[in-house]
Parts: C-alpha cells; sequence; structure tokens
C-alpha cells in the first residue's frame, strides 16, 4: 500500500491503533507504528472537545492523531461538531504546516533543477517537467509575462515519464552547456511544432540518470500524475500542488501581475 492511499485512508475511515505499555521519548507507542508505515509526527496539541492531539503530515496533508481517554488507544480521522459539520483544530496547520514546507522544499532544492528567472524573484514555482509534454511548454509560455518581470522564478524539474525518448531528451536538455537556454529553445520549437525541439541522447550518462529516477520517484511519492505538476509555497507559507496548464491557473500558481 503507497504512502498516499494510507493517509488517505486514516483520513477517511477514522483508523484505531491499539498502543503497548512501551514508550519512547514520552510518545505514544501507537505514534511509532504509524511513523514506520510513513506519517511523519510533529508534536502535541490541545484539540477541541478536551482532547490532546498530535499534528503529522503525509506529502502536503496535514492529520491530527488523538490520544483517546483510555490512554491505550490513539484515533486519525474526522472530528464532527454537534451541526455534523467537520472540525478542523485550530492548532494543527498552525504546528504542521511550517514542518511540510520546510520538508518539501527541502527535497525540491536537492533535486536537480533548470532555474528560469531572476534569483530575487519573490516567488519560486518547482514545475516537472517532461519534454515530450506539450502542455508544458504552454505552461512555460504562459510563465513568460511573471519571469520576464521578474516576479517569478521557475524552477524545471525535468522528468521523462511520458514516452520512451522523454528521458533521452530530459538528459539532452541537462547536458547541455547551458541547460536554460536549452530548455526556452526547445519550448519555443514544440510550440510552433510538437514533432520539433531538442533531439534526445543515444544514451543518457549514469548521473543523470540518477538525477532524472530521483526527480520521478519525487514527483510520484507526492502522488503527481501528470505533467506539468507545480509546487510552490504561498504567501501563507503553506506548499500548494496543481498539475495542468489551464489558463485559469496562472494567479494562483504566479501571484498577481
Amino acid at each position: 500500500m503507497s504512502l498516499s492511499s494510507f493517509s488517505i485512508r486514516l483520513a477517511l475511515a477514522g483508523l484505531l491503533c491499539a498502543s503497548t505499555a512501551a514508550q519512547a521519548a514520552d510518545r505514544p507507542a501507537a505514534l511509532k507504528a504509524l511513523e514506520e508505515q510513513g506519517l511523519s509526527i510533529v508534536g502535541e496539541f490541545d484539540a477541541p472537545g478536551g482532547l490532546k492531539a498530535w499534528g503529522a503530515y503525509s506529502g502536503n496533508q496535514a492529520l491530527a492523531i488523538y490520544n483517546l481517554p483510555d490512554g491505550q488507544h490513539m484515533m486519525v480521522g474526522t472530528m464532527i461538531d454537534a451541526k455534523g459539520e467537520e472540525v478542523r483544530p485550530a492548532g494543527l496547520d498552525e504546528l504542521v504546516q511550517p514542518a511540510i514546507a520546510k520538508d518539501m522544499l527541502g527535497k525540491l532544492e536537492k533535486s536537480r533543477w533548470i532555474k528560469d528567472g531572476d534569483d530575487k524573484a519573490s516567488r519560486v514555482v518547482y514545475v516537472f517537467t517532461d519534454p515530450n509534454c506539450p502542455y508544458c511548454m504552454q505552461f512555460w509560455q504562459m510563465a513568460r509575462p511573471w519571469v520576464e518581470s521578474g516576479k517569478v522564478q521557475l524552477r524545471h524539474i525535468m522528468v521523462g515519464i511520458l514516452a520512451p525518448s522523454s528521458s533521452l531528451k530530459s538528459a539532452a536538455i541537462l547536458a547541455a552547456k547551458d541547460p536554460t537556454k536549452a530548455l526556452n529553445e526547445h519550448s519555443l520549437a514544440m510550440l510552433k511544432d510538437r514533432s520539433a525541439g531538442v533531439k534526445g541522447l543515444d544514451s543518457i550518462p549514469s548521473d543523470i540518470e540518477a538525477d532524472l529516477t530521483r526527480n520521478e520517484d519525487l514527483m510520484m511519492g507526492w502522488d503527481l500524475r501528470a505533467t506539468p505538476a507545480m509546487v510552490w509555497q504561498d504567501e501563507q507559507g503553506r506548499i500548494q500542488m496543481q498539475t495542468g496548464a489551464s489558463p485559469d491557473i496562472a494567479e494562483r500558481v504566479f501571484g498577481p501581475r
């Protein structure tokens, strides 16, 4: 079972986790079981109804893990009030969102990416890009006003998921003397003719192959299944994700012009 499906099942089903008497570092033993299955535990906070809870996350999804009164069980799920409405604990996002942002941005920063835009840009948008994806090229074109004005820097994380030639083309762009120039030229050519653009390498150097594999693992680990896939930090410091390149998403991804 994948981490993504595990976290969704937790949120929807309200999984009960029985703990043992043993504890480590004052944490209930049930938390260790959840950590072993992929959740990241951040810390404890006060929840509604007099409960204590632990904040956790999977990917960019924040979860509350509630301590039950008997001290022997914990529950992950949705809290409902007297009106039947979902209650999102006020302390959850305050505790967990900074940890999510730090974790995800750290992983993105360490990936192999191609810079497109000013280093002083107020917003950085990471975008998983496949060289055979026409929508990636449309996204590249859509971003031009923000990139050229210095407001946004794109960081293209190259992947090769759409066709057998995708990895070869991504490798060619990454191996270029000026990868930014190579990607820009490829994007312009593809916008005019989808059969145009960069010629793929005959074989991929081992270091680039390893980087492409890590990039794709990062993308799939966050359940991003299509390109372009964008990840950025919004004005409130929260991590946002978006796939696709429809014009209506421009201001959400890039901010106001």
